[in-house]
């Protein structure tokens, strides 16, 4: 699985590493990605999702069923898997 928020759609994007004399070599900068377990209460139902420190704040700001809804306006958000207990 690819390193992409499913809420935010942050990805890696490259830069460089300049050392002391200033020559510079190609580097990634990776997103902060958590796999978390949220329980989504319109659909009653635990689901996984891949999420950014961002997409917590997100879904801690607007909630679960709305930031999932805007994710899937945009097409971060893919597939959502359903957890079984």
């Amino acid at each position: 699985m690819s390193k992409i928020c499913q809420i935010t759609g942050k990805k890696a994007i490259t830069g460089n590493n300049v050392s002391h004399s200033k020559r510079r070599t190609k580097r990634r900068f990776y997103v902060n990605l958590f796999k978390r377990k949220f329980y989504w209460v319109e659909q009653d139902t635990w689901i996984t999702l891949t999420v950014s420190a961002a997409g917590l704040r997100n879904i801690n700001k607007m909630g679960l069923d709305a930031a999932i809804k805007q994710a899937a306006e945009k097409g971060y958000l893919t597939e959502i898997k359903t957890v079984d207990f």
